[in-house]
């Protein structure tokens, strides 16, 4: 029989071994102009974030027509990871649902239950461990879970993938063909980019020392005599909370001020080019790039496409969580528990 489920609800008297669906679970984002404005405001909900910063990220929006490609990037993963499954024989339907924009997540977890899914395994777009990568979305699972009975079915979270290969050895990949595409006679600095995080959250998880561990895979593999760094960005909170620094910008004038003349921007922190890598590192970073005499080229992230690695990567993933496979990791991290600790990255803003 099952132990406790990373959700937190006691397991039932399904078979761990035994599951009927998949469950696709991303962030979410607006797929016209009309979309912005309330997609924004259930992004931000009771985090104290004014008006004005509303305005200006929803400038960005904007700035593509009103349509983040996140959610077409979710329909590319979910689709290619159906056929992977398929292709192995596994007869499991893959949903899909979002934390904070339709197809929204309550909507795909009603959809299961109506469907007759009692147990489902959860894989998150989002590879590492924090508050708001991992444990935000078990309890967002939760609360789905609560609105339709918490015994109609069962959702289990696949863990932290990290330092999987499938999504390691496809970003080195990526920051060969970067390299590559720059041409540089000698190499150039690495700058591996996430998405910032207030520093009480930062010490309550693992999520600083995960993205080094990856840093460190990548840029090993890929340049070795390359000075890497890891660096932040999108950040949207209060100025009077101090997030993890530097920032981005702030590190490409230092390369400037410092003589280099190029280098390598690799978002090691997201799965897919959606607005944050699109405007913050595209447009803006870039922009901040080319007044400080750099050029710079940006590694392509595993889930925009999506890599092949990449699927074949969650169908392991999957397998791992029945038991079939061992889990596969490249750091020297310890390997991160099947099930999430009660406690485990907990934060509130």
């Amino acid at each position: 029989m099952s132990g406790n489920n990373a959700s937190g609800n006691n397991a039932s008297d399904i078979d761990e071994s035994d599951i009927d669906a998949v469950l696709l679970v991303g962030f979410g984002g607006p797929e016209g102009p009309e979309d912005v404005v309330p997609f924004l405001e259930r992004v931000t909900a009771g985090r104290g974030i004014g008006p004005e910063r509303l305005a200006e990220v929803g400038a960005h929006y904007a700035h593509f027509g009103g349509v983040s490609p996140i959610n077409e990037q979710c329909r590319a993963i979910r689709e290619a990871l159906q056929s992977e499954l398929d292709s192995a024989g596994y007869s499991l339907r893959v949903y899909w649902g979002n934390r904070n924009w339709h197809p929204l997540l309550d909507e795909a977890v009603a959809q299961m239950a109506d469907d007759g899914v009692r147990h489902a395994v959860a894989l998150v777009t989002s590879a590492y461990s924090s508050y708001s990568s991992c444990r935000q979305y078990i309890e967002d699972i939760e609360h789905a879970r609560s609105a339709v009975g918490a015994d109609a079915l069962r959702i289990d979270k696949i863990r932290p993938y990290f330092d999987h290969p499938g999504f390691v050895e496809p970003f080195i990949r990526a920051t060969r063909d970067a390299l590559v595409r720059l041409g540089a006679t000698d190499p150039p600095p690495l700058v591996f980019t996430a998405h910032s995080i207030p520093v009480a959250m930062a010490k309550a998880c693992d999520y600083e020392a995960q993205l080094r561990a990856t840093m460190d895979l990548v840029a090993d593999a890929a340049s070795p005599d390359s000075v890497c760094n890891l660096v932040w960005q999108s950040r949207s909170g209060s100025v009077a909370v101090p997030w993890l620094e530097p920032d981005v910008n702030d590190h490409l004038r230092r390369l400037g001020a410092q003589g280099h003349r190029q280098a390598v921007l690799i978002p090691i922190g997201f799965i897919s080019d959606h607005i944050e890598v699109l405007w913050d590192l595209d447009h803006q970073a870039a922009s901040t790039a080319d007044e400080s005499g750099l050029r710079i080229e940006r590694a392509a992230t595993p889930g925009t496409a999506p890599d092949p690695e990449f699927i074949a990567m969650a169908r392991e993933l999957i397998e791992e969580r029945l038991g079939r496979l061992s889990p596969r990791a490249l750091s020297a991290l310890p390997a991160r528990p099947r099930d999430c600790a009660p406690g485990c990255c907990v934060f509130k803003m």
